[in-house]
């Protein structure tokens, strides 16, 4: 099974602007990291990265990211759980499901996503997930804007190896495709 983290981010390593908040989810000019969804109906490069992002079995997302996405209205795309990885779980809700164990969570989610990857979202949790050697792939779509400050998706990670698989580029990003060489145990 595949976990791959699937997040938009600015040339300086950015996921959003300062000051991301509700109301201001993004953060100040973070909104332009994704105009390149623009495309994702077409059938360019950045088409084909949104279907295979969509064609996901199971959701896996921190808490800050799952809040600031007003929760996705229950329904991140096509009826898939959801599994928040959090400090402070919740009971299940619908297809929402809470825990504070990175591997827990990334097992139920994988349970959940049948024959199909897990797409993960928000910098807490791709963190989580690489420090616990939890994470298979990277698909990074990188907008060139500078930020210059907000929220970096990277911040205190330790070393880690990836390979790059695939780079297709479009008018405004380019999608990387990293495979995580996994620890040798």
């Amino acid at each position: 099974m595949t976990i791959r983290l699937d997040m938009t981010m600015s040339l300086d390593g950015f996921i959003a602007g300062p000051d991301d908040r509700p109301g201001q989810e993004l953060g100040r000019g973070g909104g332009r990291l994704f105009d390149w969804l623009d495309d994702r109906f077409g059938d360019g490069p950045s088409g084909q990265v949104y279907a295979e992002a969509v064609a996901t079995g199971a959701m896996l997302a921190g808490r800050r990211t799952f809040e600031l996405a007003g929760r996705w209205g229950g329904d991140h795309h096509d009826g898939v759980p959801i599994h928040v990885l959090t400090h402070h779980p919740e009971p299940p809700s619908g297809n929402i499901r809470f825990s504070s164990d990175v591997v827990a969570c990334a097992r139920e989610a994988e349970a959940a996503a049948g024959d199909r990857a897990v797409m993960v979202h928000g910098a807490g949790a791709a963190q989580a997930l690489l420090a616990a050697d939890l994470l298979d792939e990277m698909e990074l779509h990188v907008v060139p804007v500078l930020l210059g400050a907000g929220r970096r998706l990277f911040e205190g990670v330790g070393p880690a190896e990836l390979r790059l698989d695939r780079t297709l580029a479009d008018r405004d990003v380019t999608h990387f495709r990293y495979t995580v060489l996994h620890r040798e145990s």
